[in-house]
């Protein structure tokens, strides 16, 4: 029986790798019809991408990669998936890659307001010892394999998408708050809950990180006493109110130096640095070269990998 089941799985995540391959004849990360659903392909292992990750669920269905979310590592397998429940700084490492045999992934965006309604239609949980993290790693289930193969399917049938794709995306989050993962999800389902408040303050944060922040003024939107929310936030994401700010600002700074050409110094007034001086400090602790240097390390990488 447990062979039989594992056949089964390996088939369907061979069927998902064909129709990634077919869609996806080169690298990058590509957004299709279905608005919640993003495709992604590497050729070679070894160059660090920095981003921040919204909440969202991504399956790893050939070869892996490691990434560093907050300040924790997770090594995502070919069968892994990673749940992410707030906004979250993110450093992505593929290390296994070729051009015969690519990494690719797929990944949907996940709808707290939709789990918490579904939190309540759904049977009550067992209690939990989940800690409220806000991200999770597990192996994918069968159930989450198989929605996924169903909505890859349905980019070939535009006609059935605009019925069909929210409620493959609603079964998807149902398996979701059903499997291991699910139980440190629903920790951030209820606004009124730490993980919630936390999750509202995440929101806020990543709306207005070029204003000033007073965590004082932050703990009091969450509900919360300062110290109270300081050891919460820290547990949801592994890092201070501060620190997080200091990315989004950081990993904005470079986004803007990368696809807009900015300056380093308009970056850094645009994202909320009043003095170049600080900001080319920091900069140069979170990425290991001065704002320009690194620039134009990835611009130099980008047009290779692109050759």
């Amino acid at each position: 029986m447990k062979d039989d089941l594992q056949t089964r799985f390996q088939q369907t995540n061979e069927r998902l790798k064909a129709r990634l391959l077919n869609r996806l004849p080169g690298p990058g990360s590509f957004p299709t019809l279905i608005p919640d659903l993003q495709l992604s392909r590497r050729d070679a292992a070894g160059q660090k991408e920095n981003c921040f990750y919204r909440p969202m669920l991504a399956l790893v269905v050939q070869g892996s990669k490691r990434s560093l979310i907050g300040d924790e590592e997770y090594h995502c397998e070919e069968g892994s998936c990673v749940a992410v429940a707030v906004d979250m700084p993110s450093v992505i490492h593929v290390i296994r890659a070729s051009s015969e045999k690519p990494f690719l992934s797929l990944s949907i965006a996940l709808d707290r307001q939709l789990m918490r309604g579904l939190e309540t239609e759904l049977p009550p949980a067992p209690y939990s010892k989940a800690r409220g993290k806000a991200v999770s790693l597990a192996e994918v289930t069968q159930d989450l394999l198989d929605a996924f193969l169903r909505m890859l399917d349905l980019l070939d049938r535009p006609r059935q998408m605009p019925v069909l794709a929210p409620m493959i995306l609603r079964e998807i989050h149902v398996h979701l708050l059903c499997a291991p993962q699910g139980e440190s999800l629903r920790l951030f389902c209820a606004a009124s809950s730490p993980g919630g408040q936390i999750a509202q303050a995440v929101t806020w944060l990543r709306e207005n990180y070029r204003e000033p922040m007073r965590v004082a003024a932050l703990a009091e939107r969450a509900n919360m006493a300062e110290s109270t929310f300081n050891r919460h936030f820290r547990q949801v994401t592994s890092l201070s109110p501060l620190q997080f700010q200091k990315r989004l600002r950081l990993y904005e700074a470079q986004r803007l130096m990368l696809t807009e050409g900015k300056s380093a110094e308009t970056a850094a007034f645009t994202v909320g640095y009043d003095h170049s001086p600080q900001f080319n400090r920091e900069y140069k602790r979170q990425f290991g070269e001065s704002p320009r240097r690194d620039v134009k390390r990835l611009c130099t990488a980008g047009a290779l990998a692109g050759a």
